[in-house]
């Protein structure tokens, strides 16, 4: 998408624009369409667990070392269900190479990125699933940027094992220790992450070194929104939560689902019956200002997006993060924090926690963020209302890799 091609002030996209499709992957597929798939291309059915085997639990692409497959078939197995999905064209370091901002080109050209945030005893990646953004949300790089097209399931699926893969293989710079990270305390937030208590079932790594090995959590708050393009991120759930070999075998509790509120999604993911952690970008309580701040409330308003959300929490048992960006003068009035309890706790207590965010800036931004002072203010407003509040590190901002900032504008 060109810079011609930018949405106008609160224009929605909804419908992804139609591109070549990336090819057909094993990402793709559950198991019995991995069996069919195997089996079309002449081979015996229990080659598509072998190939599974290899990518989801060995996390190799390489067809010599897959030994238990003939060896005349192997590359052609690769060719055809192991395609190239994902070209890496730029890394950059930021926190003494605890974060990691990834830079990828798909099968078109389209460029998206992803986030790896490495913390002691757990690693979170923050993970595209469309190119681009149709929400429009006019303090958010990417959604400035316009929506290309939705990713596969396998696109958003290799972010993933792509990075389980180089962390494996030891392949990225060595993190810093514990005392040199940013300020702020990494147990409590992670940068484009939820708060570590919304996903501390998955923070154990089982005795790994000072800094984790695997990934444990992931976060759908890159490029996009994903419950716009829901039969594919919900397939890529599936995919990383599938026990091994079938999928990489995580926690759905390790993963966080970010939406702006498209209130038939959220009522969706609630009836799946997976208890991943839902966020929910509100970023204002009030709907005169949300409808400037975050234009798919024209068509869900405030206390829509926010019941939907308790409906989760009620069919699911997951308390529900609500996303909360402080923009100088704009959002971050005392009453808001007020106006902001009051709605949450109508609803019920114990069943929420607010993420306020600082601002992150953004190119040609006329905002910034809040006044420590002010933050600080609105964050005691909240919890005088009894609302559990952390605000969210900026792991990431130094190399446009923390929230809001990701248009794949550094290749």
């Amino acid at each position: 998408m060109t810079a011609t091609d930018k949405p106008a002030p609160g224009q929605l996209i909804l419908a992804a624009p139609r591109r070549g499709k990336p090819p057909r992957h094993l990402a793709d597929l559950d198991p019995a369409e991995r069996k069919l798939a195997v089996e079309a291309l002449g081979h015996k059915g229990f080659r598509a667990k072998q190939l599974s085997t290899h990518y989801f639990e060995r996390l190799t692409l390489d067809p010599e070392s897959m030994t238990d497959l003939p060896k005349a078939i192997r590359s052609g197995l690769v060719a055809d269900l192991l395609p190239t999905l994902l070209t890496p064209v730029r890394t950059l370091s930021a926190d003494g190479g605890a974060t990691l901002k990834h830079v990828w080109r798909l099968h078109d050209g389209a460029l998206v990125e992803s986030v790896l945030m490495r913390y002691p005893k757990r690693v979170t990646i923050c993970i595209s699933s469309q190119a681009g953004c149709g929400m429009n949300c006019p303090f958010c790089a990417t959604g400035q940027a316009g929506l290309t097209r939705n990713m596969s399931t396998a696109e958003i699926v290799e972010q993933v094992v792509a990075a389980a893969r180089a962390l494996r293989a030891a392949a990225l710079p060595a993190a810093p220790g514990p005392a040199q990270l940013p300020a702020g305390d990494p147990g409590a937030s992670e940068g484009l992450g939820p708060p570590a208590d919304l996903g501390a079932e998955a923070d154990d790594t089982g005795g790994d070194t000072a800094y984790g090995s695997r990934v444990t959590n992931v976060v759908f708050m890159g490029m996009g929104e994903a419950l716009a393009n829901y039969k594919a991120a919900i397939g890529a759930i599936r995919r990383l939560t599938d026990p091994a070999p079938d999928g990489l075998g995580m926690s759905a509790r390790g993963i966080t689902m970010s939406t702006v509120g498209l209130v038939p999604g959220i009522d969706k993911l609630a009836a799946e019956g997976i208890p991943v952690t839902l966020a929910l970008s509100l970023h204002a309580p009030d709907d005169e200002l949300r409808d400037e701040l975050v234009p798919i409330n024209t068509r869900w308003q405030v206390d829509e997006a926010i019941d939907a959300a308790y409906r989760y929490f009620e069919a699911t048992g997951r308390r529900v993060s609500i996303e909360y960006a402080l923009i100088r003068d704009i959002n971050d009035q005392s009453w808001r924090a007020d106006l902001l309890g009051e709605k949450l706790n109508a609803r019920g207590r114990g069943w929420v926690h607010v993420n306020p965010i600082p601002l992150n800036p953004t190119p040609g931004s006329k905002w910034t963020a809040s006044r420590p002072g002010v933050e600080q203010q609105f964050v005691e407003r909240l919890r005088a209302h009894g609302i559990p509040t952390t605000v969210r590190d900026t792991r990431g901002s130094d190399i446009d890799g923390a929230c809001g900032q990701l248009a794949a504008a550094t290749a």
